[in-house]
C-alpha cells in the first residue's frame, strides 16, 4: 500500500474501497473480502442508503477501528451549518463508529453557495471538536474552492472528483495540488465503462501482464489521485488491490492522460 499526507499530517492509503451502489445485501460479504485483501481506507456517504450495513460490516470484520480510514458525506439535503451537524452525528450513528477520518461536502450548492459556506463551517467545528480527522469537499470547482478559502479558518484537505483517462482534470488537479489540496479520483476506471476497451490501455496493460483496469488504477495513483474502485465481485476486488507491484513508465503515464476527452461520465 502507498499513502499520501494530508496538509494536516494524517496519512490516507491511497487506494480506498468504494461503497457507491453497493447493495445491502452484498456489503458484508464485499466488506469482509475487501479487508481480506488488505483494504484499509473505505469511501461511505449518507446518500448511498447503506451506511447502517457498511457499520455492522466494519464491527464484525475483526479490523481495530485504528487501522481503518473511513469516509463519508453530507448530502445536499442536509447543506446548512445545524443541519450538517445532525446529519454528521446520524451517519456516526449508523456508522457506529465515535468519529471519521474524513468528512466531506458531497457537492457544492450551484444556486446558494453561502449555503456550502455554512456548511464548511459546521465541518470546521467538527473537525475542531475531533470527530472527524480531516475535512474536506467533493465537485468543488477552482471557483467555489475560492470561495471557501475567502471564509474558512481551516482549509479543505481533499477535493474528490470525477477522474479517470477519458476526464483527467488536469487544471483542477493541479489547483488542487497548488494549495495542498490532496486530489482523490472517482470512477476511477469508468464504471465498466468503454475505457477498459481502449487501444492503448490494452497494450500498456499486455506489455505489463495486468489487466486494462490494473493498469488505469495504477495510473490513477502514479499521477498523485488517492482512489476507491468498488465490485461486489471478489475476484475483482482482489485484483484491483493487486497493483503496488509495479510502476508506468513516464511515457505511459503521458499516453494515457493523452486520452483526455473532458467526458464526463453518464451513470443512468
Amino acid at each position: 500500500m502507498q499513502f499520501v499526507k494530508l496538509s494536516n499530517g494524517v496519512s490516507m492509503p491511497m487506494m480506498g474501497f468504494g461503497t457507491y451502489q453497493l447493495d445491502k445485501s452484498d456489503v458484508a460479504s464485499s466488506i469482509q473480502a475487501a479487508i481480506d485483501a488488505g483494504y484499509r481506507h473505505f469511501d461511505c456517504a449518507h446518500i448511498y442508503g447503506n451506511e447502517v450495513e457498511v457499520g455492522k460490516a466494519f464491527k464484525n470484520s475483526g479490523v481495530k477501528r485504528e487501522d481503518l480510514f473511513i469516509t463519508s458525506k453530507v448530502w445536499n439535503d442536509d447543506q446548512g451549518y445545524e443541519s450538517t451537524l445532525a446529519a454528521f452525528d446520524k451517519t456516526l450513528s449508523e456508522l457506529q463508529l465515535d468519529y471519521l477520518d474524513l468528512y466531506l461536502i458531497h457537492w457544492p450548492n450551484e444556486e446558494n453557495i453561502q449555503l456550502s459556506l455554512d456548511t464548511w463551517k459546521a465541518l470546521e467545528k467538527i473537525y475542531k471538536d475531533g470527530k472527524a480527522k480531516s475535512i474536506g469537499v467533493s465537485n468543488f470547482s477552482e471557483e467555489q474552492l475560492n470561495k471557501v478559502f475567502e471564509m474558512a479558518t481551516v482549509k479543505p484537505m481533499v477535493n474528490q472528483i470525477e477522474r479517470h483517462p477519458y476526464k483527467t482534470q488536469e487544471k483542477l488537479g493541479a489547483f488542487d495540488k497548488a494549495n495542498d489540496i490532496v486530489n482523490e479520483g472517482y470512477s476511477p476506471i469508468g464504471h465498466g465503462h468503454l475505457i477498459l476497451e481502449d487501444k492503448t490501455i490494452n497494450k500498456i496493460a499486455k506489455d505489463h501482464g495486468k489487466s486494462p483496469a490494473q493498469v488505469v488504477l495504477r495510473w490513477q495513483i502514479d499521477t498523485g489521485y488517492v482512489v476507491f474502485p468498488k465490485s461486489s465481485n471478489i475476484d475483482h476486488v482482489k485484483a484491483n488491490i493487486d497493483i503496488f507491484d509495479f510502476s508506468l513508465s513516464d511515457d505511459e503515464i503521458k499516453a494515457i492522460s493523452a486520452l483526455d476527452k473532458d467526458e464526463h461520465l453518464n451513470y443512468d
